[in-house]
Order: structure tokens, then sequence, then C-alpha cells
């Protein structure tokens, strides 16, 4: 019998990268598609800012493997979301309206996650890194992507606190995905893998 766990517990890994991608490198885009269709295809849900650019991108790969995006907006409605913000409504299975703008937003984005992968970026990403970081979660970046993620690693080396971090630096997103994942998977009680109340259900 196969384990309920595959039809219903998944991982939830939030990217984070700029909105407006200028400073990105030239194929940051299909790499963080990819990152998107390789969260789906081991189990995970896409979480992101749902805004441009690399969350919007994220979103797109995973939609295109088939999976779920979600979506943690920082105006208060969808009318807001659309007319003041200017931000996408596509590629999402859902849009979670926050109404906190953008620093209060990236407090919940973060901590909703099992994860977080940071691609290019500017001061944003920056923000959701050191808040990912404080939180203590397995975060990945993708290298050679541009931005604020190419700096990450002096910043923590610089912060004195690099032995605390939990951080994988990768420039091939399946191989980022599968790292981050044995990260989660040695803190979290239950996983796609390892859930004892699904494992007897599956047995019986």
């Amino acid at each position: 019998m196969e384990n309920p766990a595959n039809c219903y517990l998944k991982y939830k890994i939030c990217v984070s990268g700029a909105a407006k991608t200028d400073l990105c490198a030239g194929d940051c885009m299909e790499r963080t598609k990819e990152l998107g269709r390789q969260i789906v295809k081991n189990n995970g849900v896409v979480v992101t800012g749902a805004t441009t650019g690399v969350p919007y991108w994220a979103a797109i790969g995973a939609k295109e493997a088939g999976g779920i995006s979600i979506g943690f907006s920082p105006a208060a409605s969808e009318a807001a979301h659309v007319k003041s913000y200017h931000l996408p409504v596509d590629y999402f299975d859902l849009i979670i309206y926050t109404g906190f703008e953008y620093s209060g937003r990236n407090l919940i984005l973060t901590r909703a996650a099992d994860a977080v992968i940071f691609v290019c970026g500017r001061m944003g990403t920056l923000n959701e890194f050191t808040i990912a970081f404080e939180d203590k979660k397995p975060l990945g970046i993708l290298t050679e992507s541009g931005g604020m993620a190419d700096n990450i690693k002096e910043i923590v080396e610089k912060s004195g606190r690099g032995a605390e971090a939990q951080i994988v630096y990768e420039s091939d997103p399946a191989k980022l995905v599968k790292e981050l994942l044995k990260l989660v998977d040695a803190e979290k009680i239950f996983t796609p893998s390892r859930n004892p109340k699904l494992d007897e259900i599956s047995h019986q």
C-alpha cells in the first residue's frame, strides 16, 4: 500500500529574490523556474512573496511541474495587490493578503516555510535572509545568480555567527533542493519519508 504521507504531507519551500531583476545573472530566470520544478518534484509546495521577478519565475516553474504555488502578498486585498502594488495573480493557487506591507509580510512569509532559498535579490531579499537566519531556518543560496545572493556567504562570514548557519550554497537547482531537504528532514518530526503515524496506517 502506498504511504498516505505521499498524498498530502508536503514540504513548504520559500523562494526569495529580486522583484526587479536587472541585477540578476542572464540564466537566472531559467534556473529559478527549475527551482520551482524541483521543489514540486521533491514533494514540495512553492511559497513566495507573490511578486514579480524571481518569486514569479519560481511560481511558473511550480505550475509547469503540476505543483502548488502559494503567495504571501504585502497588500490587504486583491484590489490593492493588483492596483496599488502592481503585483501578479496568475501562477498562484492561492494568495494570502497579509496587509502588513513588505517588512511585515517578510516575517510571515519566512516563518510559514520549512526552508528558504535565495536567488539574486536586493535589500528586501537581504531582509528576508536575516529574518530566516535569526529563526534558524535551513537556508539555500542559488549561487552565481547575481545580486544579494552572491554576497550572502561573505556577509555570514563577517557576521561572526557562521557556525550557527544551516546554509547550502549550490549553483545547480536540483542539487540545491535535495541538499536543503536533508537539512529540513533532520529537524522535522513528520516528513514524507518519516511519519510514524502514517507508516502505521500504511502497514495495516
